[in-house]
């Protein structure tokens, strides 16, 4: 069993209400050997929404206080990110996965870029915050990229 984010399954839980299907990945979904999870949806929010970014920091920082999380009116939404994130890891903790495939450069699940907080289309290095809580629990995370390459 493999978690996964949801809109790599096709479900249409992106920000702008679209999803980032993989066919490979929902074959395992089909085939019940992976079960779908939202952070941003698990924290409430909802779909569509408007864009959000981590500023000054990633997912790491996040967690300890010194970055939030806003969206593209400047509406600080770094709680629900915070719940959907602790959301996530407690159904980790119920399903225990052998791993775990989270969309790249979302600012919940990117797991080696993120967009810089800028809403300039600027990636940089970082991950984000379910992907950074995740990794403090000890629970690698891999992007549908590294993915595509096992």
């Amino acid at each position: 069993m493999i978690m996964v984010s949801a809109c790599l399954v096709g479900q249409n839980v992106r920000y702008d209400g679209n999803n980032s299907l993989n066919e490979k990945i929902l074959r395992l979904v089909d085939e019940g050997k992976a079960i779908a999870v939202c952070p941003e949806v698990f924290g409430g929010l909802s779909t569509p929404r408007l864009p959000a970014e981590i500023e000054n920091g990633d997912g790491h920082d996040v967690l300890e206080g010194k970055s939030k999380i806003v969206d593209t009116s400047g509406k600080d939404v770094t709680e629900e990110f915070l719940n959907g994130a602790y959301e996530t890891l407690n159904v980790f903790k119920e399903f225990q996965p052998s791993m775990v495939v989270l969309k790249e450069n979302s600012p919940s699940c990117g797991s080696s870029f993120i967009y810089d907080g800028t809403f300039s289309g600027n990636k940089i290095q970082g991950v984000g915050v379910t992907t950074a809580l995740l990794e403090k629990n000890g629970i690698q995370v891999i992007s549908e990229k590294e993915f595509e390459t096992l």
